[in-house]
């Protein structure tokens, strides 16, 4: 796996390095998207509110900003003014959904959790959203333990000063995992984590779940896989970003 942007260094010891993972999109199934979507009615046609808006102008962003960035993205007057309640609104519809519903993990990535706590590497779970340890909490990993173990830090839901792309989010995260920024590895589903693992100076795994591989190439990602299982664990430690990498 030395392509699209990796390249080998050889003695690179895996415990120091660490992994940073988004929460939506890369662990989880969750029904954040459709839940903005429902959300809108009264405000604009749902129906506009598509894939590639929400990963383009929704996606890592905190609830609020979220909702902002929506309503201006489909041309709804006073947005601004809006932009609280039809935040309300989809925590609502959100709350509905996984009481009902429940939460669905990606298979591929309790594969990929359990292979990299089995090598004693260290994780950390960073997401804009307040629901993410909620929800990673009602996901069995093994026995006796959820998602949410298996991440000795978790960087979820805080009132950070800015969102993503910036990347305060990531450096906290690699603080609180007491390693240095340029050791971690971030994995994200969205352009604007891939900009704000490239501006803390890691290594960004763009995880194309819903074939947007272009998009996250374009934000920068070193590395673009359709799935988790087309990473291996054993060569993740012997990994740099090359100059210049998309």
């Amino acid at each position: 796996m030395t392509g699209s942007g990796f390249q080998p260094e050889s003695g690179d010891p895996a415990t120091d390095r660490a992994c940073i993972f988004d929460v939506d999109g890369v662990l989880l199934a969750s029904p954040h998207e459709r839940a903005w979507r429902e959300a809108l009615r009264g405000l604009a046609d749902p129906a506009r509110f598509t894939t590639a808006l929400y990963q383009a102008h929704v996606a890592g962003k905190s609830r609020l900003a979220g909702a902002r960035a929506a309503l201006i993205a489909l041309g709804v007057p006073d947005a601004a003014r809006l932009a609280a309640g039809y935040a309300a609104a989809k925590q609502g519809c959100l709350d509905t959904i996984i009481t009902a519903e429940g939460v669905t993990a990606f298979a591929d990535a309790l594969r990929f959790v359990r292979a990299l706590g089995a090598r004693g590497w260290p994780m950390a779970a960073a997401s804009a959203s307040k629901n993410a340890e909620r929800m990673m909490r009602r996901v069995p990993l093994d026995e006796g333990r959820t998602l949410l173990d298996a991440f000795a830090v978790k960087v979820c839901g805080r009132d950070l000063r800015h969102g993503k792309p910036d990347p305060e989010i990531f450096h906290l995260a690699a603080s609180e995992l007491r390693v240095e920024s340029t050791r971690c590895i971030v994995f994200e589903d969205a352009p604007a984590g891939v900009q704000a693992a490239r501006a803390a100076r890691m290594i960004a795994v763009g995880i194309a779940r819903l074939g947007d591989a272009a998009g996250l190439r374009a934000a920068g990602a070193h590395r673009v896989v359709a799935s988790l299982d087309d990473l291996r664990v054993d060569e993740l430690a012997l990994l740099r970003p090359s100059e210049g990498a998309a």
